[in-house]
């Protein structure tokens, strides 16, 4: 007893450490009661405003009515109703809009700065040009079927890894660069309108339907980021009016598709968020001393 006492009372108080080893006298998972003292319920967790996630939901709306468009233009130019003086018409006025938009939304946009982007569409544009005849054979051997199968593959999966509240080309002033989803939804867009581009008559289609497409897919969320960025309530009228639009365009077209497309809107923007406020009672978070430390600083080379 006088020994096991003498132990007990040699014995070293357990300390609350990441590093240093064992500690003498008590095992490798070993705790005390003060252990569980710095344990936390839900410190992180956001409690969310159903108006405001509706509010949010908005850019996913916007995004799918404008893939939609493209989707309408493809059709009527592969139906030969759009003819490629008309196209070229709507890729000029799209450029100069979204330019204009650009400048007026966007303070640290320079002349010089504008200028070099001017340049580099220049480039773009004539290397489109120059790469038509290529885009016109590419599918020659291919079926149909097989060509819209993957068209529309590849633009679900475009929507699916789309950044509906970021961009695709970095704008003036931004920080972080575009991620890799948002990259490889950027190119499973062009592989799309490739694909669909290789089945029109004449290789000036195939630039003005190319140069459409890209301007549509690269360019729209940089200008959609910049309206948002300026004024979110300016997105938002802006993001009606597209709605307004397309679903008259589409209603005029089919009314099948029309319903379908408002469902789909409906459903984004007013039944996903009540669902994700709903499931928000049922998030339960513990974070304590087990968690991994965080960094508390960015790490910038």
């Amino acid at each position: 007893m006088e020994s096991e006492a003498k132990k007990s009372s040699g014995k070293h108080k357990w300390r609350k450490v990441a590093y240093g080893g064992m500690q003498p006298g008590y095992d490798d998972n070993y705790t005390d009661d003060s252990f569980l003292e710095g344990m936390v319920m839900n410190a992180n967790v956001v409690k969310r405003d159903l108006f405001k996630v509706m509010l949010d939901s908005v850019s996913i709306s916007q995004y799918l009515c404008i893939a939609a468009l493209v989707v309408i233009v493809w059709i009527q130019t592969l139906h030969s109703v759009i003819d490629e003086i008309s196209l070229l018409s709507l890729d000029a006025g799209l450029l100069g809009l979204g330019f204009l938009i650009i400048l007026l939304t966007t303070s640290q946009l320079s002349f010089h700065l504008f200028l070099h982007y001017l340049m580099k569409i220049s480039f773009f544009i004539s290397g489109l040009y120059i790469l038509a005849p290529v885009y016109h054979t590419l599918t020659r051997s291919i079926s149909s079927d097989s060509i819209w199968a993957l068209s529309v593959s590849l633009l679900l999966i475009h929507l699916f890894l789309h950044d509906f509240s970021g961009y695709t080309i970095r704008p003036p002033g931004a920080k972080n660069n575009p991620t890799l989803a948002s990259n490889i939804s950027l190119n499973a867009s062009i592989i799309a309108s490739v694909l669909i581009a290789s089945r029109l008559p004449s290789r000036l289609h195939v630039f003005a339907l190319m140069l459409f497409s890209l301007q549509v897919f690269l360019f729209a969320p940089l200008v959609t980021f910049c309206i948002k960025k300026y004024s979110f309530w300016l997105h938002l009228w802006f993001s009606f009016i597209l709605m307004s639009m397309t679903l008259s365009i589409i209603f005029v077209m089919h009314r099948m598709l029309f319903v379908l497309l408002l469902a789909l809107i409906v459903f984004i923007s007013i039944v996903c968020p009540y669902w994700l406020i709903q499931i928000q009672e049922y998030k339960f978070e513990i974070n304590g001393p087990w968690d991994e430390a965080k960094l508390c600083f960015e790490i910038t080379e």
